[in-house]
């Protein structure tokens, strides 16, 4: 049986790349960059004023000296002419600083008067001035491939007047749920069933990361519903399949797929929850086969499958941060495998990160996973945790509400 690790590593070595597409800035935001981005301008594009005030000859200020306004330039201007010596311009934030100027003087340090300005304090060359090409100049890799672009890097996509810009193409991900007892949310429940859940918690989770979820349905527990559902799902990028994984006689899903040629690479990690966890491939389709209980089914999406589809989507980062935390009380588990254990996290009152149960980890307990905001990953070989003992924990989904 696999380590938690090993699994992880084989997934990720599986998976390749997707295409590459050009998209739109909006349609690119939260995607991440196929190939670096060179920079073919200049920013700023000119010497600008950072603040509103007047622009002057530093060599003509002095705290006190009255200087004559003779001009007025507000932001997008264009100006020609240079400076008088010996007087100012009123100039506005982001408006061109004319030839000969070469500082601001902020309105606060001055003393205005209808036609003239007294200066209050001294005044260096360069003083409240952008120059041109401080930020960013012509051949310069501004944005590397696989970095996810977040409103800053749109924002200089946009500055560099780029209205598209190269990403690879977002996931298209088929999710199948399994199981005669499973019913869809918009039909009368019956006696015994269960809804499916876990089709919309996957769907969620597909697109909270930029894929394109899509729903297959339910597949039913013989092989002619399953062959149909599964040769569907082979179609997208990736399929994702809850249920049907474990050595019940009901548990079909990985026969199924055997008999379509999905080449196994393994079934079953040495973790909890999420031991009967099986990966597969056809061609380049990942097949994720993941438990059927909506604990189980989340957790291990968040561990492995998550990880898989960022790299295909091209992300450089794709495996989530580990912080140290400390447990606030003691958390006893059976020893040799390693435990994704919930937990609700906090900041004490010097910033060190306390984790703690948020309930019963069985993993029938959904409100647990509710209530948690990060997964501690529990050493294999330990069996118990003393309050106060350290232990790896990284962010459960989108979860930063880690309050005092």
């Amino acid at each position: 049986m696999l380590s938690y690790y090993e699994a992880r590593e084989q997934i990720l070595a599986a998976v390749g790349l997707l295409p590459i597409e050009d998209a739109a800035l909006l349609e690119a935001a939260g995607r991440a960059v196929a190939t670096a981005v060179i920079s073919g301008q200049t920013l700023p594009a000119f010497d600008n004023s950072a603040m509103d005030g007047y622009a002057v000859r530093a060599a003509d200020c002095t705290p006190g000296t009255l200087l004559p306004v003779k001009g007025y330039l507000p932001a997008g201007c264009n100006t020609d002419g240079q400076i008088i010596p010996g007087s100012a311009i009123k100039i506005m934030t982001g408006a061109p600083v004319p030839p000969g100027a070469d500082a601001v003087v902020p309105f606060e340090e001055t003393v205005e008067f209808p036609d003239q300005i007294r200066l209050l304090g001294t005044v260096t060359p360069g003083d409240h001035i952008r120059r041109q090409g401080e930020d960013i100049r012509p051949g310069d890799r501004v944005i590397d491939s696989g970095t996810v672009l977040r409103p800053a890097e749109i924002s200089l996509l946009a500055s560099l007047g780029m209205a598209s810009v190269r990403v690879h193409r977002q996931a298209r991900v088929a999710i199948l749920a399994t199981g005669d007892e499973l019913q869809e949310i918009d039909q009368q429940r019956c006696a015994g069933g269960v809804i499916n859940s876990n089709s919309w918690a996957l769907a969620a989770a597909i697109k909270e990361i930029g894929g394109v979820p899509l729903l297959l349905g339910i597949a039913r527990d013989n092989r002619e519903s399953l062959r149909v559902k599964l040769l569907e799902g082979l179609q997208a990028d990736a399929l994702i399949t809850s249920a049907g994984v474990s050595a019940g006689d009901c548990d079909l899903v990985r026969e199924v797929l055997d008999e379509l040629d999905v080449r196994q690479h393994f079934w079953k990690i040495n973790i909890k929850p999420g031991k009967p966890t099986a990966f597969g491939m056809k061609g380049n389709v990942p097949v994720f086969s993941l438990p059927g209980n909506p604990v189980s089914t989340m957790l291990t999406f968040e561990e492995f499958v998550r990880p898989a589809l960022l790299k295909m989507m091209g992300h450089r980062t794709v495996l989530k941060p580990l912080f140290k935390a400390r447990l606030e009380i003691p958390y006893k588990k059976k020893a040799g495998r390693v435990q994704l254990m919930r937990v609700s996290l906090k900041l004490d009152e010097d910033g060190m990160m306390l984790a703690a149960s948020p309930g019963d980890q069985n993993t029938g307990i959904l409100r647990t996973m509710i209530n948690a905001q990060g997964i501690a990953i529990l050493d294999a070989e330990r069996d118990c945790y003393a309050a106060g003992d350290q232990v790896k924990v990284h962010l459960l989904g989108a979860a930063t509400d880690l309050g005092y």
